[in-house]
C-alpha cells in the first residue's frame, strides 16, 4: 500500500484533517531531516520547528489559513497527525515519544502571523 493509500485509510477513521496536512507534515518531515544532517528519529519539538521554518518558507503568509483550511488549529494537531501516521506505518516513533511532545509548543498566532511579526520587530 502506498503513501496516499493509506493516508486515504487515516481519513476514513479520523475526518479531523485533509489529506494535504498528513503531505505537508512528511514534506516537513523530510525537510527538517535533511536541514539536521539526519536519517532517523525527531523528536516532536525538532519536527515542530522544522514544520515552521518549512512551511513559512513554502506558503509564506498563507501558511497559518492553509493550516485551518487543513483542519490544523495547534502543534498539537501535528501530533494527532504524526501519531496517526506512526500507527500505519509511515512514520515511526521511540518508547520516549507521545502526543505530549506536541502540545502547546507555540502559538500559531505567534509562529505563523507575518503581519504580527513585522510589527513587533519594528518596534
Amino acid at each position: 500500500m502506498d503513501f496516499y493509500q493509506k493516508i486515504n485509510l487515516i481519513i476514513e477513521k479520523d475526518k479531523r484533517y485533509k489529506a494535504d496536512a498528513y503531505e505537508f507534515t512528511m514534506q516537513a518531515l523530510h525537510f527538517t531531516q535533511n536541514k539536521l544532517n539526519r536519517s532517523g528519529h525527531l523528536t516532536g519539538k525538532e519536527l515542530l520547528e522544522g514544520i515552521k521554518e518549512f512551511g513559512l518558507d513554502k506558503y509564506g503568509i498563507m501558511l497559518k489559513n492553509l493550516l485551518e483550511y487543513w483542519g490544523l488549529t495547534s502543534t498539537d494537531d501535528f501530533g494527532e497527525i504524526v501519531f496517526n501516521m506512526i500507527n500505519y506505518g509511515l512514520m515511526s516513533k521511540t518508547d520516549n515519544d507521545s502526543k505530549n511532545d506536541f502540545k502547546n509548543v507555540y502559538s500559531f498566532n505567534l509562529a505563523f502571523d507575518i503581519k504580527e511579526k513585522i510589527t513587533l520587530e519594528n518596534k
